[in-house]
């Protein structure tokens, strides 16, 4: 099928969003509304998902308590609500798993979250964690855009400067864990800014930027901080 959308995901520490445009029109972005739980009986959609994942308890599970429509994932829900269970319940709740992507001393493919929990806790891995975020807001993009499903889209990925190839392939192989395409593309996060603050001057930047000069990004997350340096060449 040919892609219609092109789709940008941040895939955050402490919140994952997603914007997209027609192809046809790319001055028209928006955001797109996550359906996610608040709380254990409610349903809400919100412009922003917290990255944080909630294990419910064999009871809960089988009876279904949480559960988001198009997203097949028993006893694990995120957003909202698993926010809230992070002070309720932090045995339970997984937090920062885009922090432990990038983590080298341990194997991220290993089920390793929530760090510390009770050996009745069926803890899960980094990767797994971070693709069941992109499977939810995949599943949000194919609710509301049956049409058009986010496998056969063009997307984009955004990913921290500090991450190494390392962390950058499991952020791919989390992505392909979710359905997302094979063709995505990972873009650190500072160009992302960078595109988004020329897009805004239009022509302008030709006036405010020369041969030489230097811009510096800052990312002040819920995570991590990065301070990033571009500089402006010739070519």
């Amino acid at each position: 099928m040919k892609p219609v959308y092109a789709i940008g995901i941040d895939l955050g520490t402490t919140n994952c969003a997603l914007a997209f445009c027609p192809l046809d029109q790319p001055d028209e972005c928006e955001m797109l509304p996550i359906p996610q739980m608040v709380s254990n009986d409610t349903l809400e959609s919100h412009p922003l998902l917290p990255s944080f994942l909630y294990l419910a308890t064999d009871p809960e599970t089988e009876a279904e308590t949480f559960t988001m429509p198009g997203l097949e994932s028993p006893g694990r829900t995120a957003g909202i609500f698993a926010r809230g269970q992070a002070a309720l319940v932090p045995s339970r709740t997984v937090a920062t798993a885009k922090s432990w992507l990038c983590h080298n001393r341990v194997d991220r493919h290993q089920p390793l979250l929530p760090w510390q929990a009770p050996e009745d806790v069926r803890k899960i891995s980094p990767v797994d964690a971070s693709a069941h975020y992109l499977r939810h807001l995949a599943a949000a993009w194919d609710q509301a855009h049956p049409e058009a499903p986010m496998k056969d889209q063009v997307v984009t990925l955004t990913v921290p400067a500090s991450f190494d190839a390392g962390a950058r392939e499991l952020t791919r192989q989390a992505a392909a864990a979710a359905g997302l395409p094979e063709t995505i593309t990972l873009l650190e996060e500072p160009q992302a800014a960078l595109y988004a603050w020329l897009s805004a001057q239009g022509d302008a930047w030709r006036k405010n930027l020369a041969v030489g000069d230097r811009l510096l990004v800052c990312d002040i997350g819920g995570g991590t901080s990065d301070f990033t340096l571009i500089g402006v060449e010739d070519r």
